[in-house]
């Protein structure tokens, strides 16, 4: 990643925004999260951070860390539900797939900010097209301001046939939705 990226990144965690990450199988999604997560420790060491995931890739070293997995009987909808009871400072979310994506931004929203989630979509945009289509599987309503308020910066991150392999593709600030579309601030 360049400089700018990398600062863009580090001022989001410092600043509790939230993060989405989004790229295809193998880009590196939850490398770059790992990562995230160590920086959100090493920012805020006394943060609770509230892991959930349904397979186990995420690591951290946090001191307050609850990690939490869904199996076939308890979901990530159910999970997100419940972390709410568990005092979180952020939500990291491994990777959303479906309707949960709403109760997720939905905590973010609500007193629970500076989280990071993944996602599988192309490039940052699609990322945000993405979390409409799994919303509306649970909702006849869009909630695009929603995204556009809950969401404060996509990182898109794409493989590469060049050593190491994968790279940050763009780095885009969200400042919400009017006027039927997103407002982006900058691109890095």
């Amino acid at each position: 990643m360049s400089a700018p990226q990398r600062a863009a990144i580090a001022r989001a965690v410092s600043g509790r925004q939230n993060i989405l990450v989004v790229g295809g199988t193998g880009a590196g999604k939850t490398t770059l999260t790992n990562a995230i997560i160590d920086r959100m420790a090493e920012a805020t060491p006394d943060h609770r951070l509230v892991i959930i995931e349904d397979t186990a890739e995420i690591q951290c070293a946090a001191p307050n860390a609850v990690i939490m997995r869904a199996t076939d009987t308890v979901d990530l909808q159910r999970l997100l539900k419940a972390t709410l009871c568990l005092r979180p400072d952020r939500i990291v979310v491994g990777e959303v797939r479906g309707g949960e994506a709403l109760t997720m931004l939905t905590a973010w929203n609500t007193g629970h900010p500076g989280g990071v989630c993944t996602v599988h979509a192309n490039h940052a945009r699609a990322g945000l097209t993405r979390i409409e289509q799994m919303i509306a599987e649970v909702s006849q309503t869009p909630m695009r301001a929603l995204i556009g308020e809950a969401i404060d910066l996509i990182v898109s991150v794409v493989r590469t046939d060049a050593t190491p392999g994968r790279r940050i593709h763009e780095v885009i600030a969200v400042e919400g939705f009017t006027d039927g579309d997103y407002r982006f601030a900058n691109e890095e």
